[in-house]
C-alpha cells in the first residue's frame, strides 16, 4: 500500500482573491498606529473613566501589540486628568516602554501649557494635538470666522513649538470642510512649525472616495510647501465605514492612522484598533508584529471602561471562533485528525484563531452531529459510546440553544449511572 500524499502547500489550499490586481503595498513604510482609547475612547457617553492602575496596564499592552503612539488625555481639562497624564508619562519612562506620548487640547494657550509642564516634569517629549473645528457648519454654530480660527491656531502652535514639542494641527470635521479653508489653515500650520496635520472624519461622514480626495489634496499642499509634514487619519464610525476608511487611508498616503480598543469613542465610536492590526497582519504587512496579546488588550480595555463586547464581535466576541454546526465541526475535526493545526485553524475561519491567542471551539446544539459530541467527549477524556452520543444528541436536538457544559455533563452522568 502506498504512502499517503503530503498536504499541498498553503498557497494551493486557499486561493486569495484579495491579491488579484492588488496595487502594491497597502501601507507605506514607517507608518505608525495612534491609539485614542484613553482620550477619544473615554468620550463615549456610556463608558467609565478607568482607575489609573487600569490605564497603566493598558499602556503596557499597547506597547506589546505594537502601538507606536498613545493619546493619553486632555491634561488641561481637570486636575485629575493632569495627574493621570503625568503618572502615565512616568510609567512609560520608568519602564522604558516603546510607546510615544501625545495629548490633546483645544487651540487655546491654556490647554497647551499643561502639556509643556508635564513634559518638563516627566522628562520626556509629548506630541501636542491641538484641535479646532474647520467646517462651515462648525463656524456657524461657534460664530467663528476664518481669521479667528487662523489666529487661535497659530498662537497655540507657536506655544508648543517654542517649548520644543512636536505639534500636530488637528482640523475637526475636516471631511466636511471647504478646500480653500483647509488650504489656508494647513499652510499657516506648516509655516508656524507644525510637524503633522490630522485629518478628522469627526462625524463619520467620509466614504473611501472622500478619504482618497482629502488625503491627496492635503499631500499636494504639503508638497507645495517643501516641508516634511506627516498626515494622520482619524475616523469615526457613524456610517459603519471607520475600519474600511482607516485601511484605505494608509493606501492613499496617510502615514499615521488612529483607532481605539473595540472602537469605543464618541457616539458609535472610532475605527477599531485591534481590527486594523488584524487586517494588516492577515494582509502580510505586519509579519514581525506579535499580536497574541491583542485579545488581552481588548479585554483589559473593556473591563476598565465597563464595556460589554458583543458576542459576535470579530476576534474578541464569545462566538468569534465557536461552531455547533455539524458540517463545520466535522471539517475541523477531520483537519485535526490529520495532525494539521494550520488546516484546522483555517478550514472554517478566515481569521486563524491561534495567530491572535485564541482557538477554535466546537460546541453541541440543535444543528450538531455525532462529530461534535465525540469531539466534546474526547476533549474531556470521557469514554464515548453509541448510547452516550445518541443520548446527548437527543437532548441537543430538542433544545433551542447551544448546550452548556453542565447540561452535557448531566446527560453523561445519567447515562453512566449504575442501573
Amino acid at each position: 500500500m502506498g504512502q499517503p500524499l503530503p498536504n499541498p502547500p498553503a498557497t494551493e489550499l486557499i486561493y486569495d482573491w484579495n491579491e488579484v490586481g492588488r496595487r502594491g503595498r497597502l501601507i507605506p513604510k514607517d507608518v505608525t498606529f495612534f491609539d485614542e482609547t484613553l482620550r477619544d475612547g473615554l468620550q463615549n457617553p456610556s463608558v467609565a473613566d478607568p482607575h489609573i492602575e487600569s490605564k497603566l496596564e493598558l499602556l503596557h499592552l499597547m506597547a506589546k501589540v505594537g502601538i507606536h503612539v498613545a493619546d493619553i488625555g486632555l491634561p488641561g481639562s481637570s486636575p485629575r486628568a493632569f495627574a493621570d497624564v503625568l503618572r502615565m508619562c512616568r510609567e512609560i519612562s520608568d519602564h522604558k516602554l516603546p510607546l510615544r506620548v501625545a495629548c490633546a487640547g483645544r487651540t487655546v494657550v491654556s490647554d497647551i501649557t499643561p502639556m509643556i509642564e508635564i513634559s518638563q516634569r516627566a522628562g520626556m517629549p509629548i506630541e501636542v494635538y491641538a484641535f479646532i473645528g474647520s467646517s462651515p457648519i462648525r463656524q456657524l454654530a461657534e460664530d467663528w470666522d476664518l481669521d479667528r480660527i487662523e489666529r487661535m491656531s497659530a498662537e497655540a502652535i507657536d506655544v508648543g513649538v517654542k517649548a520644543g514639542l512636536s505639534v500636530c494641527y488637528v482640523t475637526e470635521d475636516t471631511t466636511r470642510s471647504r478646500p480653500e479653508v483647509l488650504a489656508r489653515l494647513f499652510k499657516m500650520a506648516i509655516d508656524h512649525g507644525a510637524s503633522r496635520l490630522c485629518l478628522c472624519d469627526t462625524v463619520g461622514h467620509a466614504t473611501p472616495d472622500g478619504v482618497r480626495n482629502l488625503i491627496g489634496f492635503t499631500k499636494s499642499i504639503i508638497a507645495g510647501s517643501g516641508a516634511k509634514v506627516g498626515v494622520d487619519w482619524h475616523g469615526h464610525n457613524d456610517r459603519g465605514l471607520a475600519l474600511e476608511n482607516a485601511l484605505w487611508a494608509f493606501e492613499f498616503g496617510a502615514d499615521r492612522v488612529h483607532g481605539t480598543a473595540l472602537g469605543i469613542g464618541e457616539r458609535v465610536g472610532n475605527a477599531q484598533m485591534e481590527l486594523i492590526l488584524l487586517n494588516l497582519k492577515l494582509l502580510g504587512l505586519l509579519e514581525d508584529q506579535d499580536l497574541t496579546h491583542l485579545l488581552e488588550y481588548c479585554n483589559v480595555a473593556a473591563k476598565a471602561v465597563g464595556w460589554s463586547v458583543p458576542i459576535n464581535y470579530p476576534l474578541v466576541g464569545h462566538d468569534a471562533f465557536r461552531t455547533a454546526t455539524g458540517v463545520h465541526a466535522a471539517a475541523i475535526i477531520k483537519a485535526e485528525a490529520k495532525g494539521d493545526s494550520w488546516l484546522a485553524d483555517r478550514i472554517y475561519s478566515g481569521v486563524p484563531a491561534g495567530m491572535f491567542g485564541r482557538k477554535q471551539e466546537i460546541c453541541i446544539g440543535y444543528m450538531s452531529g455525532a462529530s461534535n459530541v465525540n469531539y466534546w467527549l474526547r476533549q474531556r477524556k470521557i469514554e464515548t459510546s453509541k448510547e452516550l452520543v445518541e443520548a446527548i444528541l437527543a437532548v441537543a436536538k430538542g433544545a433551542d440553544h447551544i448546550l452548556a457544559d453542565s447540561e452535557i455533563q448531566a446527560v453523561v452522568d445519567k447515562v453512566r449511572a449504575p442501573r
